[in-house]
């Protein structure tokens, strides 16, 4: 069973040494702030074995990681797994997504090389293990945030790295003057997305709700995505003022190519749905996909999703 969340609360993390289950941490302080109708909820250590495509994807040869600057302050980790964003401030460091449990020490070593200050938060955009696996070698020294349903989509699939701070609505983050805010709009790629602002930069970080490059767009319906909602979340982080995007995966883009995939969202759902109703196959539906609107032919969308998007577009 997985515990209702609370209203509210607000966290003194450690300096060098880690707090037991039930004692209160010392340390520098820094807040967690509800928006609205957010919840938060401080929750026990869930550890367990990978399981799924994720294994698969986590056993396989690490690719080359690229440190990159987008802002001062703000980088991008790319390469294996999902995109590592890295957020520098006087208090410690906040990451947005953890790559794969193998790139931790790669990780490690390119936060030391911008800063001796120690990762004091990990927000996880999703479940997925090639953003999340890297958390429990987070947990020691970092807290690990993230949307409700994210949290029990890992659960229930056993994926270890589970955010022990989980939030419905958002919440943003205080440390060292800076402020990060986290917003789950509505479902998309999965039922836990979440959406990260840096309002001082103008920067926001999209998880697998936006990638560029070769990945291209999952559906995960297993853990709750959806077509239909996924323009929401699209929609709400539109409304924030920003410049820049750090997509889920691929190379750093912009506010207009978000306005552009947002219309190829919108586009793709009126094309499958007219094609559902006409009796076309899975396999017309891929072809239509790939051939017009660049759709990853080897990708998990194509291999995985056009089922399940058939299914939610039927008339």
């Amino acid at each position: 069973m997985i515990p209702r969340p609370v209203k509210n609360c607000t966290i003194a993390l450690p300096q060098k040494t880690v707090a037991g289950p039930h004692q209160p941490r010392a340390g520098v302080e820094s807040t967690l702030t509800p928006m609205r109708k957010n919840a938060l909820v401080l929750l026990p250590l869930v550890f367990c074995l990978a399981a799924g495509s994720w294994i698969a994807r986590a056993q396989q040869p690490a690719a080359p990681s690229k440190l990159e600057k987008v802002k001062d302050d703000l980088y991008v980790i790319s390469g294996d797994g999902g995109n590592t964003t890295v957020y520098l401030t006087d208090a410690g460091v906040i990451l947005v997504d953890a790559k794969f449990e193998r790139d931790h020490d790669d990780i490690m070593d390119k936060v030391k090389s911008l800063t001796d200050k120690p990762i004091k938060y990990v927000i996880s955009t999703h479940p997925h293990g090639d953003h999340t696996g890297g958390n429990e070698k987070m947990r020691p020294f970092a807290v690990i945030v993230g949307h409700f349903d994210a949290r029990a989509d890992m659960i229930r699939q056993k994926l270890p790295g589970a955010p022990e701070v989980t939030f419905t609505d958002g919440l943003s983050i205080n440390l060292g003057g800076k402020e990060v805010v986290a917003r789950h709009f509505s479902p998309g790629h999965t039922d836990g997305d979440a959406v990260v602002y840096f309002p001082a930069l103008r920067v926001v970080s999209m998880g697998d709700m936006f990638n560029t490059g070769t990945f291209g767009v999952h559906i995960d319906y297993k853990s709750g995505g959806s077509i239909m909602e996924w323009t929401k979340t699209l929609d709400g982080a539109l409304k924030w003022d920003f410049d820049t995007v750090i997509p889920g995966h691929g190379p750093v883009a912009t506010r207009n190519d978000l306005i552009k995939f947002r219309a190829a969202v919108d586009a793709t759902r009126t094309r499958v749905r007219a094609m559902v109703r006409e009796g076309k196959t899975k396999d017309d539906v891929a072809k239509v996909l790939i051939d017009e609107f660049g759709w990853n032919p080897m990708g998990l969308g194509i291999r995985n999703d056009v089922p399940g998007l058939m299914d939610e577009l039927k008339p």
